[in-house]
């Protein structure tokens, strides 16, 4: 599963737009980059190959312990079920530990070899990195704030300076270094970065092990001492009240879920924060945002099909909250205020939503803007003093179009320059904006930031992604085509390759997808890839059902009792590449994290003999058991997305007959790497042992299976912008390593 944290997109999203860093080359750790070399595929070196593993290295065999249960009626055997720690979340059970680390010992003696080819590939990686680069400078107020990294450093510094001295370099104010935070730890991700109205004061919230438990700290920007006000436990946002002496913030409770909004008075105990709202839905999760007035406290809950929205004044936070619409399942909505006027972006009346307004003093009777239609998919509201923003989806294409607040008065649609890209508004902070910074980029060009001015309708480019070791875009191609799903529906794939690359199922490809929870792959841009790319690989993204790409219906194609359209779609789409000779049979490689984990484990089990090699990131693969058992951080908000096993028959027999856990069975399956983390709060830990350890006992095959589990990471695996990039590189050192491609 991948729910993400309600984290705020308030300054640290300023200070982290416009970069092409790490933040970014995490985030598509699992998508290759395509790159230049020989069209040929390169001599496979037989010391290289799979088959050259040493013989008196064994895999572990899992302990099977009987365990069964019965639910509606049908009795599950689940021999490996001993590997939940009966004390989750703590993890000291000896027996687990000794196997999950027999099983890294394995996996380290099996990749020994492939050290030499790790780090060539670590380091084409890393040469593509500016090391020293920063982001683009963002005035919010009185002040300019961005971010940086220093030459070898694996985190942010964050800066600031007046805005008066926007000119002048002396007057560089260090706010936040993560480096020092993250001395002597093996993990650290900053989840929050917020300075008060009035400038003095900032926020700060992290997590040192990757659960996702959250400290927030508060700093003096003035003086540069720490106050005492210390709040473990944290999974929000943080929102500061308009006179900067309290904060809006939620705790997660004893299952990792964020039921609430607490209110915290500098100088007070912690202990005795008010809670401004409580939800009761197990399944719904509490987030807190500001307005773009910065005078309304927006305090949001749902889950993944259901919202509803409630507002405080920003200068008295414990005044009773005012309801936008009480929530009606199936309807989702988010909320902003301007005027006296609600402003929301709903599916209310179609599935692609819509925008609508309505008087504060009755703010449920919503009134249409901006109507969203079968082509028209309206996938954001951004509101600023003389006009607001509707960003789209057309035709599966982004758009960002300007309005003037007379209804039907479209001010224009600004013009990218090709035909196929990813683009979205990025950090805006001021609500009086003269000009829109802008993020672009596609499979061929760099991430790209820019500045539109609204009054010349003018882009100026402030940055585009620097590439040390050198790039030429004019080396590369990248193309659309529609492949035929089983049922009839055309599949979209984005397809990066070198220029020459050979159609005659000569050449390996790679696919990637994700395909749940309506997000969308776009066709962006990664580095990464060209390691891949510049051996002789196409790279290619399958926009499948259950993310968002072509409208939310497309989301809606891939969930419930429909989502093996996802799984078929991903295979149907390897099968229709391998018709059309992109690659051939055994040279498609796959990979996939968290639901996209899951979709590797389907395939795997749907259509193996399609497969070189197949990588899943912490993989959703016990399905059926997690999504019954209600103890779990995610599960009760879940079950909008895959259905509810505990109470209905007809879910759990549906489950099950996908789940990729429970569909292992004794056939020959492609080479496959396994990823998880310990400390992972969305997908446990048990989820990728527990099913390398069914496969190791079904499987009829000897090709390789390798599991790796971070001692001590959580979802999004190691920390730190060159440890992230360094399991990159065993992933892809596994893939070409498979494919009888290791150098």
């Amino acid at each position: 599963m991948q729910r993400p944290m309600i984290i705020a997109t308030s300054l640290l999203a300023a200070l982290l737009s416009g970069t092409a860093l790490q933040a970014k080359a995490q985030s598509q750790a699992n998508a290759p980059v395509i790159s230049n070399q020989k069209e040929t595929m390169p001599k496979s070196d037989p010391a290289s190959e799979p088959k050259s593993q040493s013989a008196n290295i064994l895999p572990p065999v899992a302990e099977k312990r009987a365990h069964s249960f019965t639910h509606h009626g049908v009795t599950i055997e689940d021999p490996y079920h001993w590997m939940k720690d009966a004390s989750y979340p703590t993890i000291d059970d000896a027996d687990i530990l000794a196997h999950l680390k027999s099983e890294n010992a394995y996996y380290d003696a099996k990749m020994a070899a492939q050290k030499p080819l790790i780090g060539k590939l670590f380091a084409e990686m890393k040469a593509r990195i500016k090391e020293d680069d920063s982001s683009v400078p963002q005035k919010d107020g009185d002040w300019i704030y961005w971010s940086k990294f220093d030459e070898g450093s694996q985190y942010r510094k964050y800066y600031r300076k007046p805005a008066a001295d926007a000119l002048n370099g002396d007057n560089d104010q260090l706010m936040l270094d993560e480096n020092k935070l993250a001395e002597g730890k093996d993990y650290f991700r900053l989840g929050e970065l917020t300075v008060s109205p009035d400038g003095r004061l900032m926020a700060y919230a992290y997590d040192n092990n990757g659960s996702e438990r959250f400290e927030l700290h508060i700093r003096d920007l003035t003086t540069g001492e720490e106050l005492p006000d210390i709040i473990p436990g944290t999974l929000s946002s943080i929102v500061w009240t308009s006179d900067s002496k309290g904060l809006v913030y939620g705790l997660a409770n004893e299952n990792w879920r964020t039921d609430n909004a607490r209110y915290h008075r500098l100088g007070t105990d912690p202990k005795s924060d008010a809670e401004i709202y409580k939800e009761a839905d197990d399944g719904f999760a509490v987030g807190v945002g500001l307005s773009a007035q910065e005078d309304w406290i927006i305090i949001a809950t749902g889950n993944n099909v259901t919202s509803e929205v409630r507002i405080v004044p920003a200068d008295n936070p414990l005044a009773a909250p005012i309801v936008i619409k009480p929530r009606k399942e199936g309807v989702e909505y988010a909320a902003d205020i301007r005027d006296g006027e609600v402003w929301v972006h709903t599916n209310d009346t179609h599935v692609n939503f819509r925008i609508a307004k309505a008087d504060l003093k009755n703010p449920g009777d919503w009134q249409t803007v901006l109507s969203g239609d079968d082509r028209n998919y309206v996938t954001g509201l951004s509101l600023f003093k003389d006009f607001f923003v509707a960003e789209t989806r057309v035709d599966g294409l982004d758009q960002i179009d300007i309005h003037d607040y007379q209804a039907g008065k479209a001010r224009e649609r600004i013009a990218f320059p090709e035909a196929s890209y990813d683009a979205g508004l990025g950090n805006n902070p001021e609500y009086d904006a003269k000009k829109l910074r802008i993020g672009y980029e596609s499979m061929v060009t760099p991430d790209t930031v820019f500045d539109y001015h609204l009054a010349e309708k003018r882009l100026e480019t402030l940055k585009v992604q620097e590439i040390p070791s050198g790039y030429d875009p004019a080396q590369y191609e990248t193309e659309r085509v529609m492949i035929t799903a089983r049922d009839g529906t055309q599949v979209p794939v984005s397809i990066l390759s070198k220029k020459g690359f050979k159609k005659d199922g000569s050449q390996p490809l790679h696919l990637y997808a994700y395909g749940a929870y309506g997000y969308a792959v776009p066709p962006g841009f990664s580095t990464t890839r060209f390691s891949l790319v510049d051996r002789g690989f196409a790279y290619a993204i399958a926009h499948i059902r259950g993310g968002d790409d072509l409208g939310y219906g497309w989301y809606l194609d891939g969930k419930l009792k429909k989502r093996t359209n996802t799984f078929n779609d991903f295979v149907d789409v390897g099968k229709g590449l391998i018709e059309r000779g992109y690659t051939s049979a055994g040279k498609l490689t796959a990979s996939g994290g968290s639901a996209g984990g899951e979709l590797m484990g389907a395939v795997a089990n749907q259509a193996p003999e399609i497969f070189g090699a197949i990588v899943a990131h912490v993989p959703f693969v016990d399905v059926l058991n997690t999504m019954l058992d209600e103890t779990l951080p995610l599960t009760p908000g879940e079950w909008p997305e895959w259905g509810n096993p505990v109470t209905s028959k007809e879910d759990f027999d549906y489950i099950r007959s996908y789940s990729p856990y429970d569909q292992v069975s004794a056939k020959a399956y492609p080479p496959m790497l396994y990823t998880g983390g310990l400390n992972d709060p969305r997908v446990t830990y048990w989820e990728p042992a527990k099913m390398v350890a069914k496969l190791r006992e079904f499987k009829t095959d000897d090709n390789l299976l390798l599991m790796k589990i971070n001692m001590g990471a959580g979802h999004g695996g190691k920390s730190g912008r060159w440890n992230a990039l360094e399991e990159t590189a065993e992933e892809f050192a596994f893939i070409l390593w498979q494919l009888g491609m290791g150098e």
